[in-house]
C-alpha cells in the first residue's frame, strides 16, 4: 500500500515560484501536489514543464484540476462549446507538468426532469474532449469529481457511469467531504461506509482505478442543499480523518490524498502522522 498526500494548490507556506513547489514539499514529508487551474488554464508550457521535471525530480505526483466554469450538461451549446475547449486546455497542461488526472465538475441538472439525461449530455461531452484532443496528450486521465453540491453531477454511481462510458482513459476523483455533505452527513460515517465505495469502484470500473485511487479530503460544512464551506481538520466538523485511513489500511489500496482544508499543506502532513500512527 501506497499513501501520497499534498495540497491542493500551492503551499500556503512556500513563498517561491510554482515550480520550485515540488521540491518544498518533498522537504516538508510531501508527495503529491494538485495544480489549481480552477480560474482558468493561465500557466504556459515553459513553466508547466519545469513544474513537471521537478515534480518527477522529487517524487511527487501531479494532478490538475480543471476550471470550475465548466457544465458538460448545460442546454446552452456555446457553454459546452467553452467547457470542452477549457478541458481539453487542462489536459494539455496536466501532459506539459505530468500530472496523471485532470479533475473535472462535470456539470449540472437544472434544465433537465430527468437527471439521467442532464448525465447523459455530459457523458457526450467527454467523448468529445478524447475525440478532439490532440494525440500528443498522453499522460492524464479525466476525472470526474464526485460532488458535494445536489444540483451537481457526481454521485458514486454517476461517476462510475462516466468512467464506465469513457473507458480506461477515465478514473475517478472520490472527494470524501463532498459525499459525506451531499447525503447531510449520512454517509461517510463508519469504516464500511468507505469500504462500501471503493469494492464498487473495483467491482464496477476495474483494479486499475486504485492504483491509486485520486481523493480528496476536508472537513466540511453542509446544508439541506449539500456543501457549503470546507474547514480544517481541527474543528467541530465531519467526516473524520481517521475513519477513511483505516479503510485505506484495511482494503490494502494506494492513493493519492489531496488537502482541501484552508491551511493546505499543513493538513495534509496532520493527515499523513494520523494514518502513520494508524499503522
Amino acid at each position: 500500500m501506497k499513501l501520497r498526500f499534498g495540497p491542493a494548490g500551492k503551499p500556503i507556506s512556500f513563498k517561491g515560484k510554482m515550480e520550485d513547489a515540488p521540491e518544498y514539499l518533498r522537504s516538508i514529508g510531501l508527495d503529491a501536489m494538485e495544480y489549481e487551474a480552477v480560474r482558468g488554464v493561465r500557466i504556459g508550457e515553459e513553466k508547466a514543464r519545469k513544474l513537471g521535471e521537478n515534480a518527477e525530480k522529487y517524487d511527487v505526483v501531479m494532478s490538475l484540476h480543471a476550471p470550475y466554469y465548466i457544465n458538460l450538461a448545460s442546454k446552452e451549446p456555446e457553454k459546452v462549446e467553452a467547457s470542452i475547449k477549457r478541458i481539453i486546455d487542462s489536459m494539455k497542461a496536466a501532459e506539459w507538468m505530468k500530472a496523471y488526472v485532470v479533475v473535472v465538475h462535470t456539470g449540472y441538472y437544472k434544465g433537465y426532469k430527468d437527471k439521467r439525461e442532464a448525465l447523459k449530455k455530459a457523458i457526450e461531452g467527454y467523448k468529445r474532449v478524447l475525440e478532439e484532443l490532440p494525440d500528443w496528450v498522453k499522460t492524464p486521465s479525466l476525472s470526474p469529481e464526485l460532488m458535494g453540491r445536489k444540483t451537481a453531477i457526481g454521485d458514486v454511481d454517476e461517476i462510475i457511469e462516466i468512467c464506465r462510458e469513457i473507458g480506461e482513459r477515465c478514473r475517478p476523483t472520490i472527494d470524501w467531504a463532498h459525499l459525506y455533505a451531499r447525503y447531510e452527513g449520512n454517509h461517510v460515517r463508519t469504516v464500511d461506509d468507505i469500504i462500501m465505495v471503493i469494492d464498487k469502484l473495483e467491482k464496477e470500473l476495474g483494479n486499475y482505478v486504485l492504483k491509486p485511487l485520486h481523493t480528496h479530503f476536508s472537513k466540511i460544512e453542509y446544508g439541506p442543499g449539500g456543501e457549503r464551506e470546507h474547514h480544517t481538520l481541527a474543528e467541530e466538523y465531519g467526516p473524520s480523518w481517521e475513519t477513511v485511513c483505516k479503510a485505506y489500511i484495511e482494503t490494502g489500496i494506494g492513493a493519492v490524498v489531496i488537502s482541501e482544508s484552508p491551511i493546505l499543506e499543513q493538513d495534509a502532513l496532520v493527515m499523513k502522522q494520523i494514518c502513520e500512527d494508524l499503522l
